[in-house]
């Protein structure tokens, strides 16, 4: 085991324990826009007898909650035994005032991917978030999947969780491309969508039985029409579904007083004829009938035109 300075640095890495304190403990308030540390002299005396790699990067440990980050460094200007961060970093690890944390070097990959999740949407009414974000994270060293960095706008803080990094679980952000993405924040919701209302097959089939039911209920023009000489009715009412209206056709029917061959003539007419004399007698009304037949014809070519009372006159008295 080798020891250097008697501060307990040993092997061929750099780990040691500190007590960590935030920033507002010394005069050092831009560190909060970063991820890098403040660390004692003595550190920096260990690690330039190791050939470590450039930048730093260290993992912080809390070795009470298993919490993982990782970090740069800024200066080495703080207390022995103590290090101070940002208080972002303190809150992603768990750790108040005066807590252990134990800090390594590390190597980490360069990123070539990350994916970031604002907690508020309002970060992405920032006129142009990604050119903030860009700026902001040019005080990072690195980022670590399961962290929530903070950036700083307008006097305001905005907490972004790191939900994805790619090639690891955390990788270097130092001169290096880096494709940006972006998830919904957590507060966002997403508009309802009116949903069309449709309905069940019972509904349905309640809607469609509702008219056959009401139907018989309202049957205009179903009773049984008479002539004013007594005589048949040239014209048949349509069959109808109703009990009542089939009990009311019979009755339709009256003792003919003209010939069989008149009656034929004028229900295969289907009209209705106004003025025929029922004491006349056969031959009269026979002779009439022809007239009759012949104007019917004529009005049922010309059946779009309609002249009222325009048949021939009777007296009543025969």
């Amino acid at each position: 085991m080798q020891f250097f300075d008697g501060y307990g640095y040993h092997g061929t890495s750099f780990e040691q324990t500190y007590r960590c304190y935030p920033a507002s403990f010394i005069e050092k308030p831009q560190i909060e826009s970063g991820d890098k540390i403040i660390m004692p002299p003595s550190a920096l005396d260990r690690l330039a007898s190791l050939h470590i790699d450039y930048p730093m990067l260290f993992e912080l440990r809390n070795a009470a909650t298993e919490r993982v980050s990782h970090c740069g460094v800024l200066e080495f200007i703080a207390e022995e035994g103590m290090i101070y961060m940002p208080y972002w970093m303190m809150e992603n690890l768990v750790l108040q005032e005066g807590d252990i944390v134990r800090v390594k070097n590390v190597t980490l990959p360069k990123g070539k991917y990350v994916k970031l999740q604002p907690h508020t949407k309002d970060f992405l009414d920032i006129s142009n978030p990604k050119a903030i974000l860009e700026t902001t994270l040019r005080n990072y060293s690195c980022l670590t999947t399961g962290d929530s960095i903070m950036v700083a706008y307008n006097n305001k803080k905005y907490y972004i969780d790191i939900i994805e990094t790619k090639p690891s679980n955390a990788i270097s952000i130092i001169e290096t491309d880096c494709e940006v993405d972006f998830a919904p924040p957590l507060d966002y919701k997403e508009p309802e969508k009116p949903v069309a209302s449709v309905p069940s097959s019972k509904g349905t089939s309640q809607v469609e039985e509702v008219p056959a039911e009401t139907q018989p209920k309202f049957s205009p023009f179903t009773g049984a029409g008479r002539r004013l000489d007594g005589k048949p009715l040239n014209y048949q009412p349509p069959p109808i579904s109703s009990s009542g209206s089939k009990d009311k056709q019979p009755s339709v029917a009256q003792p003919s007083l003209g010939s069989s061959s008149q009656n034929t003539a004028r229900q295969s007419q289907g009209k209705l004829v106004f003025g025929s004399n029922a004491s006349h007698a056969p031959k009269e009304t026979q002779k009439g009938t022809g007239k009759e037949t012949k104007q019917e014809q004529s009005e049922k070519k010309e059946e779009p035109k309609f002249q009222a009372f325009s048949g021939k006159k009777y007296s009543l008295k025969g």
